[in-house]
């Protein structure tokens, strides 16, 4: 493996065995700046409040996002719980897209935990049709159903390979549920990578929905963490959820500084991310145009079906595990992330690799 070097200028050291992660945006380490960061700054209690470091990045976002107050806590898992029961969503309905990852990758906590009833519609590679939104809200007068109380979107939409929801569709989901009376909340692990992808500030994604949170451990590279962000009445239930969940950090900082140097200037790096990805997309394409979809790779995911060549991916994947080129998968599809470990050679080694190994299966079959 190649294995970072926090002493050095470069993010790694050769390794003539070196290994190319796809896996996802999570496996990043922190650079030489951000462990910097983390030797100098000031700590306090961050429970109490009394971490400036912490106070630091959650001012950080609330700027980014526009709204009135912002909460560092420990993963994204928990910004949707917070959210969630800060919507008081208990006994009632909740809108989701049917391979949304709050419903699909989160435990059950949305019921389990939030005690909040999914409500999930088919979309279009993760996009929801508004008039789909409309027709499954539900109002309280039947007394045999529970009412739908909360709509959440996700931006960039993980299982459809990192699409980016168009700002026309969250408008209008917004409007729909305003004139019912409900909130929109915005699950938005990689919603920088939909920024830059739009080229247009996050707020301006972020004023189309009531909460939304983003991670700080994925294509941004801090090792831990999101921020969740709402007007003030609205995160003062979140701040008091979270406690609940154990989301009350002390000396936090530590983990919060990695996350400020990442927020300096994220964009230049996403964008990169998101050339490799198609360049990535590309490749693959050329080796057989069932695997990829190209024109469906907006950012740094790439979906990569193999079911033309196997009925499951996994003997691919371990394959290419043996070429050093690691990828998650599940039945048919297996999933390409770019990041700033992942470079042209990285995208070069991949593409040989499934070139390789394609051909192999080819000859079995």
């Amino acid at each position: 493996m190649r294995r970072l070097n926090p002493q050095s200028d470069r993010d790694w050291e050769d390794d003539p065995m070196r290994t190319y992660d796809f896996r996802s945006d999570t496996v990043t380490l922190p650079t030489r700046a951000m462990m910097d960061a983390v030797a100098t700054a000031p700590l306090g209690d961050s429970a109490r409040g009394d971490d400036p470091t912490v106070a630091r990045l959650e001012g950080i976002g609330r700027e980014l996002t526009g709204k009135e107050d912002a909460l560092f806590v420990p993963s994204g898992t928990m910004a949707n719980l917070a959210a969630v029961m800060a919507h008081d969503c208990r006994g009632r309905e909740v809108i989701v897209e049917e391979s949304a990852h709050i419903y699909n990758s989160e435990g059950g906590g949305l019921s389990v935990v939030a005690g909040a009833v999914p409500r999930p519609i088919g979309g279009r590679h993760g996009v929801l049709d508004v008039a789909d939104v409309q027709a499954a809200i539900r109002a309280g007068t039947d007394l045999s159903r529970a009412p739908t109380r909360l709509i959440c979107l996700e931006n960039t939409h993980n299982a459809s390979g990192g699409m980016v929801l168009p700002l026309a569709t969250m408008a209008a989901i917004k409007a729909v549920a305003t004139n019912a009376g409900l909130s929109v909340h915005l699950d938005g692990a990689r919603l920088l990578n939909a920024a830059a992808y739009l080229d247009v500030p996050l707020s301006e994604i972020c004023r189309h929905v009531d909460s939304v949170w983003f991670a700080l451990c994925k294509g941004l590279g801090g090792p831990v963490g999101a921020l969740l962000a709402g007007d003030r009445a609205f995160m003062l239930r979140a701040r008091r959820a979270a406690k609940m969940l154990g989301g009350g950090m002390r000396q936090a900082g530590l983990i919060a500084a990695p996350a400020i140097v990442a927020l300096r200037d994220p964009y230049p790096l996403l964008r990169r991310d998101h050339e490799l990805a198609g360049e990535l997309a590309r490749g693959l394409c050329a080796i057989d145009p069932s695997l990829v979809n190209v024109e469906r790779v907006q950012t740094n995911i790439v979906n990569c079906f193999v079911d033309k060549f196997a009925a499951d991916a996994a003997p691919i994947v371990r394959e290419l595990r043996e070429r050093g080129v690691l990828v998650n998968s599940r039945l048919t599809k297996m999933r390409f992330v770019t990041h700033y470990h992942i470079d042209e050679a990285a995208v070069a080694a991949a593409v040989r690799a499934v070139a390789d190994v394609i051909a192999s299966f080819r000859k079995a079959a």
